[in-house]
């Protein structure tokens, strides 16, 4: 009985050609998960405002990371990520790469899995901490999809796995290759939210943002708040790379529009640490499994010109998992739901 596999990251536009990038900047900004406004403002802002403007910068932006052989970064690791899954799990299972905005769509995965018969399906969102804008958006859409369907086949849904042993081993193991004595400060880096949508992840309605550093320690309130999912993925990995507290910060990157945006933002705190004498950083992003814009350009260059100009001397990304062999592990487990053992 084969069983069918759907990796889901977030998406990419298929070239970095303005109208390609318009395309994709439209589908993603305009699903209500990624900006929950009423439909016809968002509309308005993103049909008006952001993509008109939005558009040619981010084409030029794509154009400075995009690979001649092998294009987007992000989806040339995430096909590696199947391909090198493919090999540990064998013809026992069928495994797809979906993608939420654009090519190739989670509805033709979805199609390929159905037609080549399988029994189940599990879906696993390559998004470590759960938000409603990535995680929350891929779930909507493969029950979109599948609810049309004659025959539903049995289906889970992998969701956070922020703590998972051998994803948290993958990021140390990443960060171990560098000297580390010849950093100043670590900087775990991730993708920022709007502050409402982490309020709404509230059931009680009284503690996010409510309490003072609510989100720095995760609890049985905050289980389901991204924030919080973040602060604990930076935790275990300080603990595995034996850091103080005043080794590391987290911060988080990526703003969007004049809303208040989950603090501290990174371009704050990089200007922040070279004015109290910090002159190397390394920064490390483990919101994102596979490199793309936001690590290559957002942090790589855009972030290093911002620390030097503000006084530091370097800022170095650690690169993404993209390959790497735990994570892969990793991958394997969430897929069959059995441990496997650890590399030698």
């Amino acid at each position: 009985m084969r069983k069918g596999i759907l990796l889901v990251n977030l998406g990419t536009p298929d070239s970095q050609a303005v109208g390609d990038v318009r395309k994709y900047l439209a589908e993603f900004l305009m699903d209500k998960r990624v900006i929950d406004i009423h439909p016809f403002l968002r509309f308005l802002l993103v049909r008006g405002l952001i993509i008109p403007f939005r558009a040619p910068k981010s084409a030029r932006l794509y154009r400075g990371i995009w690979n001649d052989r092998t294009g987007s970064p992000l989806l040339h690791f995430s096909n590696l990520q199947l391909q090198l899954l493919k090999l540990e799990l064998g013809d026992d299972y069928v495994i797809e790469l979906g993608m939420r905005y654009q090519y190739p769509s989670i509805e033709l995965a979805l199609h390929k899995l159905k037609s080549a018969g399988v029994q189940s399906i599990v879906v696993i969102p390559l998004f470590p901490q759960y938000a409603s804008a990535t995680t929350g958006s891929v779930i909507a859409e493969v029950m979109r999809v599948m609810r049309r369907w004659p025959t539903i086949l049995p289906l889970a849904v992998r969701g956070a796995f922020y703590d998972h042993p051998l994803f948290i081993d993958a990021f140390t193991e990443k960060i171990q290759r560098y000297n580390r004595g010849s950093y100043d400060h670590i900087l775990f880096s991730f993708h920022g939210l709007p502050e409402r949508q982490l309020r709404a992840c509230d059931p009680s309605g009284t503690y996010c943002l409510a309490q003072k550093n609510c989100c720095a320690v995760l609890t049985e309130i905050n289980r389901n708040c991204y924030a919080a999912q973040c602060h604990e993925t930076a935790r275990l990995i300080a603990a595995e790379l034996k850091l103080t507290r005043a080794d590391y910060c987290v911060c988080f990157q990526s703003r969007l529009g004049k809303q208040e945006w989950i603090k501290p933002h990174t371009s704050t705190t990089i200007r922040q640490l070279a004015a109290s004498g910090k002159r190397r950083l390394l920064v490390v992003c483990p919101a994102f499994v596979s490199d793309c814009l936001e690590t290559l350009q957002e942090i790589a260059v855009e972030y290093r010109q911002e620390f030097i100009a503000a006084g530091g001397e370097e800022l170095l990304l650690v690169e993404s998992l993209n390959e790497s062999p735990l994570f892969i592990r990793a991958l394997q487990e969430m897929a069959t739901g059995i441990a496997v053992h650890p590399l030698v």
